[in-house]
């Protein structure tokens, strides 16, 4: 009963290369990602030392080009190979049913790859740490702020306490230990006032 690929027809062998390849790539792709792929090596260039750094590198696109992906055309493929030769084969649907079927199993997933990036990249954030809405905040110094020069503070600022340059607002001292409020923001540098 086993007759290999020879009771294939054409568009089953076609769908199974397809499948094939794409399943490579698959694999390929998942095995590169669990075993990593930086490298450092150390070549020696007849007497020029020197390293090198090989590392993985990733370039941010708009998510529109994501689709063009190697995963997407990947999973395209290989999706599109499967579905169309189980059609094929096993429901014994002509070419008018499984060549559609393939198609639209190829494009679910790459909808699904592409739907897979969009949420790894909403996850995506700067951590930038930024300075804005720091007037009114409380905190205590930390180093005494001398007169007429800096020390240092801690502020609670989007529930997080963050260090700061500050000056006294009065152009007197603070003693460390000391409650105070921002009044103002100049650059890194905050002015605070001592809270009575």
């Amino acid at each position: 009963m086993d007759q290999g690929f020879s009771g294939f027809t054409g568009l089953e062998t076609f769908y199974l290369v397809c499948a094939g390849i794409g399943t490579i790539f698959v694999v390929f792709k998942l095995v590169m990602q669990f075993l990593g792929g930086d490298t450092d090596t150390d070549p020696d260039l007849g007497g020029i030392g020197g390293d090198m750094e090989i590392v993985d590198h990733h370039v941010d696109s708009d998510l529109g080009f994501r689709f063009l992906s190697l995963q997407g055309f990947s999973a395209f493929l290989m999706m599109f190979g499967l579905v169309g030769l189980a059609l094929s084969r096993q429901s014994n649907s002509g070419a008018l049913v499984s060549l559609p079927g393939a198609v639209v199993a190829g494009l679910a997933a790459v909808w699904v790859i592409g739907k897979l990036f969009h949420g790894a990249y909403r996850l995506q954030s700067s951590g930038t740490l930024t300075n804005t809405g720091l007037v009114g905040c409380t905190g205590t110094v930390y180093l005494t702020l001398p007169e007429g020069g800096k020390g240092r503070v801690n502020i609670n600022h989007n529930n997080r306490q963050r260090e700061f340059d500050a000056i006294a607002g009065d152009g007197g001292g603070i003693p460390t230990g000391t409650l105070i409020r921002v009044t103002a923001v100049q650059g890194n540098v905050v002015t605070v006032a001592a809270i009575n």
